[in-house]
């Protein structure tokens, strides 16, 4: 999408253009950071963005301008001078994505930016991210953070290259069939299996120190009861919720494993 190789198949349509995706006119308009880490470790924070600046094409009048407000939008404002090797990983990540925006693009692509950073370090990404989409970029975000999907306009779950779900996070969990039940148990792990053997892996899911099933009327509900305590397992409680874009995923994922034959 990035225009770096030709696609085997299928089209892709980037900023009103499907044709000439690698051409240099149309690779000036996105931006993209990648998962790992890739500015230079030996250059400070200013050097780093100085040099993308110029990479990108950025006009000298107001390179110092740009630099200074991705310094200020990254909260890294006085710190232009810092070794890049030395700052910790939110901090990189914040510096990365400050250099893959310098342009100001209109397109921009992330390869999971908040990987392996600390919570606080992830907020303060997204509040970038939002700014910039604030200000009418389209931005594809790669992420294995669902809670962070739920910031996104639309999103896809792929497996194996193929996507199996996409839409809005709303429209995603309300095409979720039945009724999910938070349950409360004295022997959690007896009572997976016990649920998974009788409804499968796709309708029943460990969360913490509960479960979470997924049944399709009244009668399911009762039998799934009947069959805990069988297996002699309490169930403390049965709550209905909402489902989570967590569980929509782990029953898309295993609904998939199970129709693949072995």
């Amino acid at each position: 999408m990035c225009g770096l190789i030709a696609p085997t198949s299928g089209s892709v349509n980037l900023l009103g253009k499907s044709e000439r995706l690698r051409s240099a006119a149309v690779r000036s308009r996105i931006g993209y950071m990648s998962q790992k880490f890739s500015l230079y470790d030996d250059l400070t924070i200013g050097e780093n963005l100085d040099f993308y600046a110029r990479l990108y094409g950025v006009d000298e009048r107001v390179r110092e301008r740009r630099k200074q407000w991705v310094l200020a939008t990254a909260e890294l404002s006085g710190e232009a001078g810092m070794i890049t090797k030395s700052l910790p990983g939110g901090w990189k990540q914040r510096v990365a994505f400050g250099a893959a925006v310098m342009h100001e693009p209109e397109a921009i692509f992330l390869d999971e930016p908040t990987s392996g950073i600390d919570p606080l370090a992830r907020r303060a990404m997204w509040r970038m991210i939002n700014e910039f989409a604030d200000r009418g970029a389209g931005i594809l975000v790669v992420t294995h953070y669902l809670e962070e999907a739920e910031q996104c306009n639309r999103l896809g779950f792929m497996v194996a290259g193929e996507i199996i779900a996409a839409g809005s996070p709303g429209e995603v969990k309300a095409n979720m069939k039945g009724t999910l039940f938070e349950i409360g148990t004295d022997r959690p792990d007896r009572a997976l299996a016990e649920l998974k053997s009788k409804f499968g892996a796709s309708r029943v899911s460990l969360f913490g120190d509960k479960l979470h099933l997924v049944v399709e009327d009244e009668a399911q509900r009762d039998e799934a009861a009947a069959r805990l305590e069988q297996a002699s397992v309490k169930a403390i409680a049965w709550n209905p919720i909402q489902f989570s874009l967590e569980d929509v995923f782990i029953s898309l994922i295993e609904s998939r494993r199970s129709a693949i034959p072995v």
